[in-house]
């Protein structure tokens, strides 16, 4: 399990965050694997790409599993 510190701002879009946790290489890798359904936050599947997810979510995809956390 990994964290991601939210800073200066209360979300991140969903395919923003699997971008820059390196889940997915880019923008484009991310929105695919959200269209295609491969992505759950909070144990459901999530098909909006800008999908806004906030500090206490989990977002998992295939072993990966990102919780959202505040930052200082």
């Amino acid at each position: 399990m990994e964290e991601f510190e939210l800073r200066n701002s209360e979300f991140i879009e969903l395919n923003d965050l699997l971008k820059v946790t390196g889940v997915c290489a880019s923008g484009g890798a991310a929105k695919a694997l959200i269209a295609q359904g491969r992505i759950r936050v909070d144990g459901e599947v999530e098909l909006r790409k800008r999908c806004k997810i906030r500090k206490g979510q989990c977002v998992a995809f295939e072993g990966h599993e990102i919780v959202v956390v505040q930052g200082r």
